[in-house]
């Protein structure tokens, strides 16, 4: 697929199946994901380097997702369960503990580790390339109907079938008000605390970044205030990674703990600040200087103490800094592309549908960061180990629509099905980052006898899922996802209570901890049922559902707690026996049953399984789950006393037993 050349209205066009702005992880990742499907692509990167933002972000350097290098596992997907920072690859050089032995890393180590990937996956990206505008070009020959025409700081134009916006939110969050022209910004202020040394700071902002700063200035300051409109998130009550995370609360230490320092709540718009004739800050309200001359000088303002004597910021400030986080850049596309800033709290990201492609041009695709508006403060879409996976799906979903490549699947007898789930929910990554927005899809097959499985699909498209995978499900389906607790996730939670856990299976339902959920439906649901889904249910009311009892150690191979209950739920839902058998039960079964169970129809009447020896009998006879007719033959007063074991030996080699698989044997046996 060479590079081709188009003339419009004058100007030539540089042309590509392919374009994604942006080389930081997602739009890497998503090269790679070309790459390796032999596209047409080109990444536009306005660095001379990938991964430019973790050049200066954040600011003190320490990155705050975790680079655990040891699991006690050496399966590589259970493990990038907790690997924050490795993009996926084939490459086994390109996982994030070879750049780091920190828990917490260095974010140079992001830095070196994003050139490489780059380099050694001979990444096709075009460095020290801006592209300044976006619009479109409507053409009938186009996939989606029109081209995406770009233009970069050197005027040279490129046209694209389809785009991937991967740039992130880069652009700094500023709150305008009376006086805050005297404010520093989080991406320019000084990293040395000893400029701040005997200094008294104020700092606007409640998120990481906020208490990142703190955390740097804390031993040297008179006092920090830090001040926004919510109350301070933590991580672990919220389960979502992009609240206060731990490594930064030495604020919340000394203001509970009553050393001066303290947090504040208040709506950053209704601030004033006023300068002094000494240079110091002074905090006043917004109201406050409503028609009144701010040039004549401080002594001529109403400040809140004036009336109010214990008013919280009555002390003046030597310093006032905004840390209040970034926002994506709306300013390069043109309003051809309709490319909308969402609601609320959600503004800061662009608009986009469950599928991640625009709301408003079809064809347009948002990864990464700036894709968060799909499970903003839900599960981790706005981080490398969550969109990772996002992308990857994005990827497959293009692979469909535009190459009729279906949505990788593997067909499976019924009776794995059971396994499948099993071998899934205590290995795979994708649902266990991603938790209430990728699942795994069981499409069950007309005649019962086999079924599709389908990883780590976005559940917001479920609805159109035949259509987006080019897999059908006329037979009803089953949905893999993780959850946590309905109620167990929120600022003002209590996450350690005493019996916040659930340990028997039949309180399964009410599991607070990550665990996994099935879903069956009967039919494929309708775009209609997904939107009047209950608020908070990743997913319309199924027919029936299952939650595997959270694990303190999420490994969900109990026989009893967890496969057990999992078989009688998919057995109820089938209307089948998914135990699996021995032969000589399989050879009972078809003389008393008018159907043989599947085990039994593809296993036993197909002369498959292992060949018996005298171990296997032995552990089956003694737990209970063969009777033992070795003896049976022959009587003991025709027999020498000798001869016992010999006659055993003798009926093993002359009658074949035929045994399934030993991993099979734990659920062998109904109770």
């Amino acid at each position: 697929l060479g590079l081709a050349l188009y003339a419009a209205l004058g100007a030539a066009f540089l042309y590509h199946d392919y374009c994604v702005i942006g080389a930081g992880p997602s739009g890497l990742q998503a090269a790679y994901f070309l790459q390796r499907a032999g596209r047409d692509y080109v990444v536009f990167e306005r660095s001379h380097a990938p991964g430019s933002f973790f050049a200066l972000y954040p600011r003190h350097r320490k990155l705050i997702s975790i680079n655990k290098r040891y699991t006690g596992k050496s399966n590589s997907e259970f493990n990038l369960r907790h690997d924050w920072n490795s993009l996926l690859s084939h490459d086994r050089r390109l996982l994030f503990r070879r750049y780091s032995r920190d828990f917490f890393p260095d974010a140079d180590a992001m830095v070196r580790y994003l050139e490489d990937f780059a380099s050694l996956l001979q990444l096709r990206v075009q460095y020290n390339t801006a592209i300044i505008h976006v619009t479109l070009e409507k053409d009938e020959r186009a996939w989606n109907g029109h081209y995406f025409l770009l233009t970069d700081q050197d005027r040279q134009n490129y046209k694209c079938s389809s785009l991937l916006v991967a740039t992130g939110t880069w652009v700094p969050n500023v709150v305008n008000f009376p006086g805050s022209e005297y404010v520093e910004g989080y991406e320019t202020v000084s990293i040395n605390p000893e400029d701040f040394a005997g200094q008294t700071v104020l700092i606007l902002g409640r998120g990481n970044s906020a208490f990142e700063t703190a955390e740097n200035i804390l031993g040297v300051t008179n006092f920090i205030h830090m001040v926004s409109r919510s109350r301070v998130r933590l991580s672990w009550a919220t389960h979502y990674v992009g609240d206060l995370r731990a490594i930064n609360n030495g604020l919340l230490d000394t203001y509970q703990l009553k050393s001066l320092d303290g947090l504040l709540e208040g709506d950053l718009e209704d601030l004033a600040i006023v300068k002094d004739k000494k240079g110091k800050l002074h905090i006043t309200l917004r109201f406050y200087l409503e028609n009144r001359n701010t040039s004549a000088g401080i002594d001529s303002i109403t400040l809140p103490q004036d009336e109010l004597d214990n008013f919280a910021t009555r002390a003046p400030y030597d310093r006032v800094i905004r840390c209040l986080g970034w926002k994506f850049d709306f300013s390069i596309y043109n309003r051809s592309l309709r490319m909308m800033p969402g609601k609320g709290n959600k503004k800061k990201y662009p608009q986009i549908k469950p599928s991640y492609e625009s709301r408003s041009t079809q064809g347009l695709f948002v990864l990464g960061t700036a894709s968060h508006s799909i499970d903003f403060r839900k599960s981790a879409g706005g981080f490398i180990h969550g969109f990772r996976y996002t992308t990857r799906a994005v990827h497959r979903l293009l692979e469909n629509r535009h190459h009729s490549v279906p949505w990788p699947s593997t067909v499976y007898p019924i009776t794995q099905l059971a396994n499948s789930i099993i071998k899934r929910v205590n290995e795979a990554s994708g649902l266990y980052q991603m938790f209430s927005v990728l699942a795994d899809i069981i499409l069950l097959r007309e005649n019962g006898t086999a079924f599709e499985y389908l990883e780590e699909y976005p559940v917001g498209v479920l609805a159109e899922l035949e259509m987006q995978t080019g897999r059908k499900a006329p037979s009803g389906l089953f949905v893999i996802i993780m959850e946590y607790g309905r109620n167990f996730s929120g600022a003002d939670k209590d996450v350690f209570y005493y019996n916040r856990a659930v340990g028997e299976a039949q309180h399964a339902w009410q599991s607070n901890f990550l665990h996994p959920v099935i879903y069956y439906y009967k039919r494929l649901p309708t775009e209609h049922e997904m939107r009047l889904r209950p608020p908070d249910w990743p997913l319309p009311r199924p027919d029936a559902v299952h939650h595997i009892v959270e694990d303190f150690l999420t490994d969900w191979t109990a026989p009893n707690a967890h496969i057990l209950p999992l078989r009688r739920f998919l057995e109820n839902c089938l209307g089948t026996d998914l135990r699996n058998f021995f032969a000589e039960s399989c050879f009972l079964f078809a003389f008393t049953r008018q159907k043989l169970p599947p085990f039994c129809r593809q296993g036993y009447a197909r002369a498959q399984g292992l060949v018996g020896s005298e171990g296997l009998r032995r552990h089956a006879a003694e737990a209970g789950l063969l009777e033992d007719y070795t003896l049976t033959d022959f009587s003991s007063s025709d027999r020498p006393p000798d001869s016992q074991g010999g006659s055993r030996d003798q009926l093993l080699r002359d009658h074949v037993i035929a045994v399934p698989p030993l991993q099979h044997l734990v659920n062998a046996k109904d109770e």
